[in-house]
């Protein structure tokens, strides 16, 4: 099955070059390109991508109100894909809420192109890209000058798990694939793969990335832990 692919970034040479690289591979297919995000908002709603990808800083309208009207469309909209956020490190606060909005992660500009293609292949699969360790550190960081409240509302909403739930939870939050939790918990993967999807759906929640920023904002993870 091919995966299509939108580029949404106010640079042309990045919009060339990332459209080069993924058209070249057989299972994705580069469908448009916009130079903001008013634009790229237009353009998935005409052409109905699996991904965006999405940068931070545009003009005209910026990628994270970009992400919010592709997350929540309207009424009459149910086309909703996955946003997967171009970023570099000096907009960290930034792209906390993308990931709160519901982007599915977020990938580094000068990351390594083979990096590039596999973020496109795992946030179409429906995964949210956490494992990088950059990825853990920015939201730590960004959890650590917000801490959570001892009794908010999303530790309350913990009750509802089960105790084996909680420790994938936490397991997801500390940047573990699926694998690695199987390991840690001795089960098999398909296993695990069962208790995240409760979890998502009894803190409704999109997917990992929603699960990460849940698991700081309700204390069950402190920042700064390993």
């Amino acid at each position: 099955m091919t995966t299509r692919v939108i580029i949404v970034d106010d640079q042309a040479m990045v919009r060339a070059g990332f459209a080069a690289l993924l058209a070249a591979q057989s299972d994705i297919d580069v469908v448009g390109d916009a130079p903001d995000g008013v634009q790229g908002v237009e353009l998935s709603r005409q052409v109905h991508p699996d991904v965006v990808l999405m940068d931070v800083r545009m003009p005209e309208m910026d990628g994270l109100e970009a992400a919010r009207q592709l997350l929540d469309p309207p009424i009459g909209v149910t086309h909703r894909p996955k946003v997967l956020m171009l970023t570099t490190f000096d907009v960290d606060d930034y792209v906390y809420e993308a990931l709160r909005a519901g982007a599915s992660g977020f990938l580094l500009k000068d990351a390594p192109p083979a990096d590039l293609i596999s973020a496109v292949r795992i946030v179409a699969a429906g995964e949210a890209l956490l494992a990088p360790s950059v990825t853990r550190r920015l939201i730590a960081d960004f959890a650590r000058q917000r801490p959570a409240p001892r009794r908010s509302r999303a530790s309350l909403r913990l009750n509802g798990l089960t105790p084996r739930e909680t420790e994938v939870l936490e397991l997801i939050a500390r940047g573990l694939s699926n694998q690695e939790i199987a390991d840690a918990l001795v089960l098999a993967e398909q296993t695990v793969k069962t208790h995240i999807g409760r979890v998502l759906a009894k803190l409704e929640l999109r997917d990992r990335a929603q699960a990460v920023i849940f698991a700081y904002e309700s204390g069950l993870v402190a920042p700064g832990e390993r």
